[in-house]
């Protein structure tokens, strides 16, 4: 899906969704399994971090200062408000660039958004931001392909390479799996935590 395109979805959900999220525990046992392998503090990535919220105060507890990039410019605007001490920004993941190295990213249901095609090399590029030692977690699919769902009255696109296929991208990159789960089981959701080796 044309990340511009999903941007303009989520927009018409911008507040729906921080009313649903802000105070929610979802993720939040996944999420501090990965902060529990780190060293307090340092950068952090939050690759479709929506209006905040829950991630962004767990890791501000946690000493660490915060980046933000999403594609709807609402959730930029509701994160922005939510947390003004952090940097939030409207930008694509396949096409971001920066010279920033990060201690730790997250990106919790995000990239399953992404053309397929996309896949393999945002999550290299994930692999090559984060430094030497760093937790990297993110979610995907169990299945292989690209799917459409309805949600919200609209369509929404998702793809994955499945398990086999992360866990050996992952592993081509230097890094190293320490935890994996299909948390939400029957459904095919799926969270990985990796550090870096190199």
């Amino acid at each position: 899906m044309d990340p511009l395109l999903l941007g303009k979805k989520y927009d018409k959900i911008a507040q729906w969704w921080h009313n649903q999220h802000v105070e929610s525990g979802y993720g939040v046992r996944q999420f501090e399994r990965a902060i529990g392998f780190t060293e307090n503090g340092g950068k952090a990535l939050d690759v479709g971090c929506g209006a905040g919220g829950r991630f962004i105060r767990i890791l501000q507890d946690h000493g660490f200062s915060v980046t933000g990039l999403d594609v709807s410019q609402e959730m930029v605007n509701l994160a922005s408000h939510n947390h003004p001490q952090h940097n939030f920004m409207q930008q694509d993941i396949c096409s971001w660039q920066t010279d920033e190295k990060f201690n730790f990213i997250v990106a919790w249901d995000s990239i399953f958004h992404l053309p397929f095609m996309m896949q393999k090399p945002v999550v290299s590029k994930l692999c090559e931001l984060l430094e030497k030692g760093g937790i990297l977690i993110y979610t995907f699919g169990n299945e292989v392909g690209e799917s459409t769902a309805q949600w919200h009255n609209d369509t929404f696109y998702y793809s994955s390479i499945g398990i086999n296929d992360n866990v050996k991208l992952l592993i081509e990159n230097g890094l190293s799996i320490l935890h994996l789960e299909l948390d939400q089981y029957p459904e095919k959701h799926v969270y990985v935590v990796a550090t870096k080796l190199l």
